[in-house]
């Protein structure tokens, strides 16, 4: 029996057009999002700001019901860390800020032997790692921080792809400043985040991203999870804690609703989530974190 997707907010969908191969661009998202009932999505890509797409479709191909929404990835193609890209970003409306993903050090340290998703681009990325030698915040780290949360309370800091000791300071900080809406993005995948961080981070106000296409029981590979993991987070930090999505649109793997179906699936059975505890996952706690709902 398939998963009822009714209501679904799915807060990291890769739809293209990007650099990187994509199974789906966000017409076809949105398209598909309004078929299975879905109240919004957002769209990521990794180099390039996504909002003005995801503004043309919700425009031209919506009904109404399901949205698209924007967001920006702090990398090296919009500058690395950079307030201005920032300024802009949150002004055409983007729900997420997400700190540096294909560019953090971390990531292209853990990606040496290839990285599913990766765009075309001539140019090497270059390391981004935010922390100085006295393991303190880099002044536009914090200049950053203090823009969210003085100018716009209702984005979402999303902790991209950095290390724990990045994460840890910037979670800190972020909740030193007032900041409510923080994301922390498949921490067990990439990040080298145990579980004890992951219940930290919870007890500090973020949510944990538990995402579909990192775990075999969505996409079997060899370098993808078991999905004790998932049970594992679910049980320690608990469903009010945590938000379900896809992370998918990748060209080599399932559609986004496809995969994000199957894992919500294997939630509902495997770890025993009731169907409220479900919504919680899958439309509360996101639509809290782009601001559809208080």
């Amino acid at each position: 029996m398939s998963y009822d997707m009714k209501g679904t907010i799915d807060i990291h969908v890769h739809a293209g057009p990007s650099v990187a191969n994509r199974r789906v661009d966000a017409g076809d998202m949105l398209i598909e999002g309004i078929k299975n009932g879905y109240d919004a999505f957002v769209s990521k890509d990794h180099y390039f700001p996504t909002m003005m797409g995801t503004d043309m479709v919700t425009k031209f191909l919506g009904n109404g019901k399901c949205m698209a929404f924007g967001c920006l990835c702090l990398n090296n193609s919009v500058g690395g860390i950079n307030i201005h890209a920032v300024d802009a970003a949150c002004a055409m409306g983007a729900k997420i800020v997400f700190m540096p993903t294909f560019s953090a050090k971390n990531h292209i340290e853990r990606s040496k032997k290839g990285f599913t998703g990766v765009g075309k681009m001539k140019i090497p990325e270059k390391p981004i790692y935010y922390l100085d030698d006295n393991g303190e915040l880099l002044p536009e780290v914090v200049e950053v921080l203090k823009y969210l949360a003085e100018y716009h309370p209702e984005v979402t800091l999303g902790t991209g792809h950095g290390s724990v000791p990045e994460i840890n300071r910037l979670i800190d900080k972020a909740v030193e400043l007032g900041i409510k809406k923080i994301l922390v993005n498949h921490p067990f995948f990439h990040i080298g985040a145990d579980i004890d961080d992951m219940v930290r981070w919870a007890d500090q106000g973020a949510f944990i991203e538990l995402n579909a296409v990192v775990f075999n029981v969505v996409e079997p590979a060899a370098h993808h999870l078991d999905f004790d993991i998932v049970e594992e987070v679910y049980k320690r930090v608990g469903y009010e804690r945590i938000v379900v999505d896809s992370d998918m649109g990748q060209a080599v793997y399932m559609p986004p609703v496809d995969g994000l179906q199957k894992f919500a699936k294997a939630i509902r059975e495997k770890c025993g989530a009731t169907d409220e505890q479900m919504y919680v996952m899958m439309h509360k706690n996101p639509a809290y974190l782009i601001g559809l709902e208080e």
